[in-house]
């Protein structure tokens, strides 16, 4: 999904900017969330079932929420 183009010579509408930047937040949430799934080497070199690379990816991610709120 993404955000809505400002027209030529007109400004953005405020209901607009306001759609962006909630588009932009959402973004940013799922953008940080993979990027730390990459920094787990692991997975590159993933040679599994799906359903236990499923796992392995839950479980990685509940090690990296514990992390962080410590």
């Amino acid at each position: 999904m993404t955000g809505c183009k400002k027209p030529k010579d007109k400004k953005l509408p405020p209901a607009k900017k306001q759609v962006n930047q909630l588009i932009g937040a959402e973004r940013a949430v799922c953008e940080h969330a993979f990027a730390h799934l990459k920094n787990w080497r692991v997975l590159t070199r993933l040679r599994l079932d799906l359903k236990w690379a499923t796992r392995l990816v839950r479980a990685l991610m509940v090690l990296n929420w514990h992390e962080i709120a410590r």
